[in-house]
């Protein structure tokens, strides 16, 4: 049996040009920004409405939070497509909920079926930033923090999307909760009273629509109280 010959590397001649491959990929950053602030016995909800890609504006009124019952709701960012892919499966799962017990999903219980749903998805993921927010069994506010697959913890406040550094310092400034190496160990929910959370979720809008591109027009905003919910809009700069 003759020997294998070996391969010679091609080495391209000079100024011969290099073959590239060409690059795509399934994902795209549709930006938008998404923030909760969880008090004693409320929960604020807002996220703005633009949705771009690059430098274009694909429209100025897109919702970003899927309300699923008076008292939870899951607010998203990031990639559209995924993201109306994801509410729709979280919709139909909360349809089912409702039919066999006869009652709607309780917060804590739609924040662990967000967990699985993205942990399912976790060879290709969901290319969203998502929050579980509302009022839990005993009517506290509740927020819900993720990351791509699926792992969460129940915080006082959050923040995802696009402009999440620059609104992110800001709750931490306004809301930090001391260390719980702090005795007696103190709470992490908020202990502004409502109006106050509101505008200071709405202050920080403002300031990231000043710095951030993908944030701006409108921020819808969802105040969420053993009365009910509370939807109030808040408009930002247009261009």
């Amino acid at each position: 049996m003759a020997a294998a010959l070996p391969v010679r590397a091609q080495v391209p001649a000079a100024g011969a040009e290099v073959r590239q491959h060409a690059t795509w990929s399934p994902y795209d950053d549709n930006g938008g920004t998404v923030v909760a602030v969880a008090g004693d016995d409320y929960c604020v909800v807002a996220a703005s409405t633009r949705m771009s890609t690059g430098y274009s504006i694909l429209t100025r009124d897109k919702t970003k939070i899927l309300r699923l019952n008076p008292k939870c709701v899951v607010a998203s960012a990031g990639m559209q497509a995924d993201m109306e892919t994801l509410h729709k499966m979280l919709h139909m799962h909360h349809v089912k909920y409702h039919f066999n017990h006869r009652k709607p999903m309780s917060c804590p219980a739609t924040a662990q079926l967000l967990s699985n749903t993205l942990y399912y998805k976790r060879f290709f993921p969901y290319y969203t930033f998502n929050l579980c927010a509302g009022l839990d069994e005993e009517g506290r506010g509740a927020v819900y923090t993720y990351d791509a697959i699926g792992s969460y913890e129940r915080v006082g406040y959050g923040c995802q999307g696009s402009g999440k550094e620059l609104i992110q310092p800001v709750l931490d400034n306004q809301l930090k909760a001391a260390s719980p190496l702090v005795l007696p160990q103190q709470q992490w929910l908020s202990s502004l009273p409502l109006e106050q959370a509101v505008d200071l979720v709405k202050g920080a809008f403002v300031s990231a629509g000043e710095r951030d591109i993908y944030t701006g027009d409108d921020v819808e905003i969802l105040v969420i109280t053993k009365e009910g919910v509370r939807t109030d809009r808040l408009e930002l700069k247009r261009d």
